[in-house]
């Protein structure tokens, strides 16, 4: 959450005290295509966190009974909600129309779900055992068939 709030802190800060990092190039076109991209990526988001059901929390946690979900985007990727919000923060970076501001906020985000992710694949193969462990083989972990 501190990165969070931090990515946030510093794509609004930057987009007005970096001026030599303002998107010049098509404007209004960039401001609606961040916008577009934060409503698709929050849709996203929320698709992945139904599909998911009762097995989303928002904290790092295995259910008593919890089995490896393969339907809708986990059948390509692991963590579709991740990738939701990343695609909604480089939205919200191009709304901006800062350069700069989306590159921190990538920046602050990536660092925070890099950590994350590796703390959650851990509880679920210490969970889940050899099944998550052929599930990450057959998947990416937030870009179908790329990472």
């Amino acid at each position: 959450m501190l990165l969070m709030w931090l990515a946030l802190g510093l794509g609004f800060t930057l987009s007005f005290a970096v001026p030599q990092a303002v998107v010049m190039w098509k404007r209004t076109s960039v401001f609606f295509a961040g916008i577009t991209l934060m409503l698709a990526g929050l849709a996203f988001r929320f698709y992945a966190m139904w599909v998911l059901g009762r097995f989303f929390t928002y904290d790092v946690a295995v259910h008593a009974g919890q089995t490896i979900v393969e339907a809708g985007p986990y059948r390509y990727i692991r963590h579709p909600s991740y990738t939701g919000a990343l695609i909604t923060l480089v939205g919200l970076g191009l709304a901006l129309g800062n350069w700069a501001a989306v590159l921190a906020i990538l920046a602050c985000m990536g660092a925070a779900y890099a950590y994350r992710i590796s703390v959650e694949e851990s509880a679920l193969v210490a969970a889940l055992g050899e099944p998550y462990k052929q599930y990450m083989r057959r998947t990416r972990r937030l870009v179908p068939f790329l990472f």
